[in-house]
């Protein structure tokens, strides 16, 4: 991974730092890149500061223009890039019936259309190199229904289907695109879901009410847990995987 260039965006939320610091460790230089300015800059001062090779770039990835612009300067102030990461999400919840057009139209603007703005952007640079990798971050929901998070769910099931299929076109150049599928995780997103201090128990053992089996393993993820399937799946122990679903939940999914 050493003296490689990734670009990850989603950068200042919680899965999105704990990539970014994994591959900085690694040797990655890394283009953070993430729309929230002041979040990214505290995230970015603290990495550089932890003596990681990482630059903040501000970005709003639903604007194909600007991910166009901030991929191209990326490009010509780090190098080209190996590795492409779409960690931005986020989360609107509401029984299907009742999402508005607004939280519908967001959800889907970040989590599907900005996976294919930053893909779009960096594939079409990897493919006359000849190499690289996509991973994209989606969500055990993508294939497991969930009450009140219908548009994060179609969402995600959009971005991860964009990402296999883009490699099914693109392996002829050589390149991979896998996705990871993470559970409940240990960031905010998963927090402000919680009305009280039960949680996280309620998330570990389950709600009937919710037809939401609990977790096996009995543990939240942490952030770093699904940084580290994305380390592995941009790396060359990965080498002959492509098309596939990580899923790292601890078995809430049952397997799925």
């Amino acid at each position: 991974m050493e003296q490689k260039t990734a670009l990850v965006t989603g950068a200042a939320g919680g899965i999105g730092e704990a990539i970014v610091r994994a591959l900085g460790r690694l040797g990655t230089t890394v283009a953070a890149v993430d729309r929230d300015a002041e979040r990214l800059a505290r995230t970015v001062g603290t990495l550089v500061a932890e003596g990681l090779p990482v630059r903040g770039f501000v970005t709003d990835v639903t604007r194909s223009s600007a991910v166009e612009s901030a991929v191209a300067e990326i490009e010509e102030t780090i190098g080209p890039l190996d590795f492409l990461v779409n960690a931005a999400g986020v989360l609107r919840l509401g029984e299907a019936r009742s999402l508005s057009d607004e939280d519908w139209n967001t959800t889907f603007a970040v989590n599907s259309s900005g996976v294919f703005h930053l893909s779009r952007a960096v594939v079409n640079r990897m493919v006359p190199r000849r190499r690289g990798v996509v991973v994209t971050v989606a969500s055990n929901a993508a294939d497991t229904p969930r009450t009140e998070m219908a548009a994060y769910a179609a969402s995600k099931a959009a971005a991860a289907m964009f990402t296999k299929s883009l490699g099914l076109e693109t392996a002829r150049y050589g390149i991979r695109c896998n996705v990871v599928a993470p559970g409940s995780t240990d960031t905010p997103m998963l927090t402000a879901m919680w009305d009280d201090d039960s949680g996280p128990r309620g998330t570990i053992e389950g709600r009937p009410d919710a037809f939401r089996v609990g977790i096996p393993l009995g543990k939240l993820a942490h952030p770093s847990d699904v940084a580290e399937a994305v380390v592995f799946l941009l790396s060359d122990r990965a080498a002959h995987i492509t098309l596939h679903t990580l899923t790292v939940d601890g078995g809430a999914a049952l397997g799925v």
